[in-house]
């Protein structure tokens, strides 16, 4: 068993989409649109064949995001320190919020944790 694909709700698809597809060499499908229920989103690709689902929805405002339970964080194994490191540098650069890191973890893990553009957490780790 694996985990085919993860969805998350977010506010401005076209920016969410060429975050994950600049900084985690993402490959997205088309744009799908259904008109009647205000719904579109798109699917992204990652080399390892997991997939993450990036969702908008019009009445889907900033109360009931708020109210909305999401994920904790999503992590992407970047295979060494080095890797962590060179992409902590580039996004902080760039301007994504760090929330910590990078660091060993009391649990042995090497990694650091950034926001995305819309405040998600993504973990970067070996």
């Amino acid at each position: 068993m694996r985990i085919e694909h993860v969805a998350i709700w977010v506010r401005n698809l076209e920016n969410m989409r060429e975050f994950y597809e600049t900084y985690f060499k993402g490959k997205s499908n088309q744009r799908y649109h259904n008109k009647e229920k205000g719904f579109e989103s798109y699917f992204i690709s990652f080399e390892s064949g997991t997939r993450l689902e990036i969702m908008r929805r019009i009445g889907i405002n900033e109360k009931n995001l708020a109210e909305t339970l999401g994920w904790a964080h999503i992590a992407f194994s970047l295979g060494s320190k080095e890797a962590v490191d060179e992409l902590t540098t580039k996004l902080t650069t760039d301007g994504y919020k760090l929330v910590n890191g990078p660091r060993t973890t009391g649990d042995g893990y090497y990694e650091s944790v950034i926001e995305d553009s819309e405040g998600n957490l993504i973990e970067l780790t070996v």
